[in-house]
């Protein structure tokens, strides 16, 4: 493990050591639980621990989950020593210095409640939204072997793939659909192809996600204001929502110089423009055509994206007809009073592959990364022992 620059905040390894050690007694080496696999790790307690880490566009969830034996069958609910979170770790979004921050900071953050140490760790899955390529796999790979010892097994995915595996507690097989302040559908045929559908940030049109919708919205309100399209009820309540008084402070017009404020411009970060996605849907439910139009096209976009996935994976078979598990991820789609997005999707969808079994998952993709983890090292460690 190299000399890493923040350093400082792993201090409280030396007392989580301490402590161990104190009640052990005698300060012996600790007994290491390590399902036969390969490891120079001493571990806190006796008690290996393995991470999995969610790292979307709005925030960072970091779970400590014990090591479960390979020979056992995975308890239900999951066991889960403690739980961080944190900001957003999507490099695309923030910048890769940023970034890492973030993620150091919540691993260090769920180890010290967990009173583990890295040399505790066995394996990490890191699914962060951002990783679109085998450069930006190995980026962080990079950067993750000098955080942890060399024992440590360490996987970086794309975080729709965590998602998935909440859903199929670990099994990478189905469609996954995020929506949330982005949007990406992912799958995997069980013969390991995979493949995936938008996902390509908010330039290159993330619509139906929170920050499409929203972008949407606000568009909808200028050109309302300009004279270029309809009235709207968005006008009136987003303002409200934001606090400003009229449009022009949308976008900071300062025709008779009273004022030069400029909401949009002034932190145009994706998250903080898909906050406004709940004055939508009201704004839909009370009836206004624009907003309604607004969901019905996300509607689309995002049904859109689960079918390229579906037909390029061909998950419904040569009839169309074959289930398939389709995990629903996303504050997008959660169910609302009445305009129930993630409901409209699945409808939409069903009507072309009626085999598609939607899952709202039971556990968080902080879980599904750490499930990842836990069958990546199982495989791992198999593979091991047949070559010995």
């Amino acid at each position: 493990m190299k000399r890493y620059r923040n350093r400082e905040i792993w201090d409280f390894e030396h007392q989580v050591m301490v402590g161990a050690h104190s009640s052990n007694g005698n300060g012996s080496k600790m007994l290491n639980n390590n399902n036969n696999c390969s490891s120079s790790s001493s571990s806190v307690n006796g008690r290996n621990v393995i991470l999995g880490i969610d790292g979307g566009t709005t925030s960072t969830v970091c779970i400590c989950m014990p090591l479960i034996p390979f020979t056992q069958p995975l308890p239900d609910p999951l066991p889960v020593l403690a739980r961080a979170v944190a900001g957003c770790s999507n490099h695309n979004s923030v910048g890769e210095s940023a970034a890492r921050e973030t993620l150091e900071h919540v691993m260090a953050d769920v180890l010290s409640k967990s009173a583990s140490t890295r040399s505790a760790v066995q394996a990490v899955c890191l699914s962060v939204s951002g990783v679109n390529h085998p450069t930006d796999q190995q980026r962080i790979l990079t950067w993750l072997r000098e955080i942890f010892p060399s024992h440590v097994r360490l996987y970086v995915q794309n975080d729709a793939v965590a998602a998935l595996a909440c859903g199929t507690m670990g099994k990478l097989h189905g469609c996954v659909l995020i929506a949330g302040t982005g949007t990406i559908a992912y799958g995997f045929a069980e013969d390991g192809r995979e493949a995936r559908a938008s996902g390509a940030g908010p330039i290159l049109g993330d619509w139906g996600s929170g920050y499409g919708i929203a972008a949407q919205a606000l568009t909808a309100v200028i050109r309302a204001y300009d004279g270029r399209g309809p009235q709207t009820t968005l006008t009136h309540s987003i303002l409200d929502q934001l606090e400003l008084s009229s449009p022009d402070e949308l976008i900071g017009y300062a025709l008779n110089m009273k004022f030069d404020f400029r909401w949009t411009y002034s932190d145009p970060s994706w998250a903080r423009i898909a906050a406004l996605v709940p004055v939508v849907v009201s704004c839909a439910e009370a009836g206004d055509p624009v907003a309604n139009k607004i969901l019905h096209e996300a509607v689309h976009e995002l049904a859109s994206s689960v079918k390229a996935v579906v037909k390029r994976l061909e998950l419904c078979g040569e009839d169309g007809n074959d289930p398939f598990p389709l995990v629903m991820v996303g504050g997008v789609l959660e169910a609302n009073k009445r305009w129930d997005i993630g409901n409209e999707v699945t409808n939409c969808i069903s009507k072309d592959f009626p085999g598609a079994l939607p899952i709202r998952p039971k556990v968080e993709p902080a879980v599904g990364a750490a499930l990842l983890a836990w069958n990546f090292l199982m495989r791992q460690c198999h593979q091991e022992a047949l070559g010995r």
